[in-house]
């Protein structure tokens, strides 16, 4: 059955993704995780042996740092919120605020300078990290708290804090980690025309700014009067297609 929560942390990953603070820095990610140069990616001619496939395998453990992390955050959130039942509306006045004043931020309405700030790595060799190396490097990304990690994230988490069972906040989090890194892992199978793509998208990353703060007022709204399940109800009696969506035909 259909729960907008899952698909909006789904698209808030994706939004994440392709946002001015994230997609202009993959192309050198994406090198970093080769163990290569940009050079080399953007040359005509094929790749060199192993270099594609070394991008891949990386991709996929860094993208599983960076879900490790987001997983423990809903995890110690719905601990936290657990503990303290009886003060939810306090907590989802002040998630709401915090969701909105971010949404304004990323709108232009206002410029708040520490969410400016991006998560940096020193390059050095990296010819022979290993796997276990990317797995380290998603861990320290998710946990340098990008700005535009930071906003959708925050609305996540307090909606996973406030699910009814720890599992489903666990696979809400879950969602929204595997929407901001599956592009990512995808982008390492098509290197190359990833690279041409996200050359040309460059200029639309104002447009996804925009898109991104629009989502996180939508979002704060939601949060502040309570209403996701109720929107949730809604597109099911309007749409009752959705209501096939993750479930089960009987034999």
């Amino acid at each position: 059955m259909l729960d907008v929560t899952v698909i909006s942390a789904f698209i808030g990953g994706l939004i994440v993704f392709f946002s001015p603070c994230i997609l202009p820095i993959v192309p050198f990610y994406l090198s970093y995780m080769a163990g290569t140069s940009m050079g080399e990616i953007n040359e005509d001619g094929e790749l060199a042996a192993g270099v594609r496939r070394r991008a891949v395998v990386s991709s996929i453990m860094f993208s599983l740092g960076i879900i490790t992390v987001f997983v423990g955050l809903g995890a110690a959130a719905f601990s936290f919120s657990q503990v303290f039942r009886g003060q939810q509306d306090v907590f989802r006045i002040l998630a709401s605020a915090i969701v909105f004043i971010m949404g304004l931020h990323f709108l232009g309405v206002i410029r708040i300078g520490f969410l400016n700030r991006q998560f940096q790595m020193d390059a050095g060799d990296t010819s022979n990290m290993s796997v276990l190396g990317s797995y380290v490097v998603g861990l320290a990304f998710a946990a340098g708290w990008t700005p535009c990690v930071g906003g959708v994230l925050t609305a996540v988490v307090f909606t996973a804090s406030i699910e009814e069972t720890a599992v489903k906040g666990l696979i809400l989090m879950l969602v929204f980690g595997v929407g901001m890194t599956l592009p990512f892992v995808i982008s390492a199978i098509f290197i190359k025309p990833f690279l041409r793509f996200a050359a040309k998208f460059r200029r639309h990353l104002p447009k996804v700014e925009k898109l991104m703060g629009v989502f996180l007022i939508v979002f704060a709204i939601l949060i502040l009067t309570n209403s996701v399940n109720m929107i949730a109800a809604w597109m099911l009696e309007t749409f009752p297609a959705f209501t096939k969506i993750g479930s089960t035909g009987s034999l």
